[in-house]
């Protein structure tokens, strides 16, 4: 077994198929399809089970996949830092966060770490907080930002903020009255509301709100995007129910908004910093979790990032 044998492997097993890794890898399928059945030969196990609608791996294929995947990721940081010359904290480092968060903490978090580390090539990856818990399952990610303590197994989870939930609307609408600073839960479910699908985190802490109370939101569309989200509530097609880290770009686009907050609900969202295990973390992810904390704090305590209380780590 080779290390090009894994890289081959772990493709084919992200690819779902062997035409597509193929292509991906620009090597002829039959190939491909040789090279599989050699490494399935050495291990001694059926490594991906084949039908008519692609590939999926066994049992035995998906232990070696993670394990593959780390070794590749080990040997890829070990060349990076090889070609380096200076002796600081250098290395790859993969971090997913879902996309209100990337609002609030990705531009400062990326220049803190140019500014403080340029030896780390940082790798942020946004996405909806299901692709993100699902690539650091894979062992994909070094690090993430995400909503539930519970996510994903073998890793290093600590509680990092919390945020209050509140009602957005642009300055402009005629939805609520303009002295408005806030609602009740139940004025809230009557707005013509905008909202992620049911498969987001975001979305069923709202419908469980709801739920508690016996109110049927009056739901206008539902959006997965953050932008077109925000777009759409801005042309004013609703209101929609976010973090204020959904509006901390929006003034620089000349855009206002109003954020109400509710007033007989605690509707929050615990943000939660997931890390591999300590024998698994590299110096320089480590050094990237250490500042994606700081970066978080510095921004709460300074008020450019306000709805958001600081909580200390404690693994879960």
């Amino acid at each position: 077994m080779d290390l090009r044998q894994l890289r081959y492997f772990t493709q084919i097993v992200e690819s779902g198929s062997l035409s597509k890794a193929s292509r991906q890898l620009f090597i002829a399928q039959p190939a491909l399809s040789q090279m599989l059945s050699k490494l399935e030969s050495e291990v001694g196990k059926p490594l991906l089970n084949r039908s008519a609608r692609g590939v999926a791996p066994t049992d035995n294929g998906l232990a070696l996949y993670h394990h593959a995947r780390f070794m590749l990721r080990q040997l890829d940081q070990a060349l990076s830092i090889a070609r380096q010359e200076s002796k600081a904290v250098q290395g790859m480092v993969s971090v997913g966060l879902p996309a209100t968060t990337v609002s609030a903490l990705g531009l400062p978090l990326v220049r803190c770490i140019r500014d403080r580390y340029p030896g780390i090539l940082v790798n942020v990856v946004e996405g909806m907080s299901g692709h993100i818990g699902h690539m650091m399952r894979l062992g994909q990610l070094d690090l993430a930002v995400l909503f539930g303590g519970d996510i994903a197994r073998e890793v290093t989870v600590d509680a990092l903020l919390e945020e209050e939930l509140f009602v957005m609307l642009p300055r402009h609408s005629a939805l609520v009255a303009p002295k408005r600073t806030t609602l009740t839960i139940a004025e809230a479910a009557e707005l013509p509301l905008i909202l992620p699908t049911s498969t987001h985190g975001l979305r069923r802490r709202i419908s469980a709100e709801f739920e508690q109370r016996n109110l049927s939101a009056h739901i206008v569309a539902e959006i997965d995007s953050l932008s077109l989200l925000m777009n759409c509530v801005y042309d004013g097609m609703g209101a929609t129910i976010k973090p204020m880290a959904a509006i901390l770009l929006e003034g620089e686009r000349g855009r206002k908004w109003r954020a109400l907050s509710i007033s007989d609900a605690h509707m929050v969202r615990r943000n939660y910093l997931y890390a591999l295990p300590p024998e698994r973390l590299s110096t320089a992810a480590a050094a990237v979790a250490a500042e994606i904390r700081d970066t978080a704090r510095r921004l709460v305590e300074s008020g450019a990032w306000s709805g958001v209380d600081l909580v200390a780590p404690v693994s879960a």
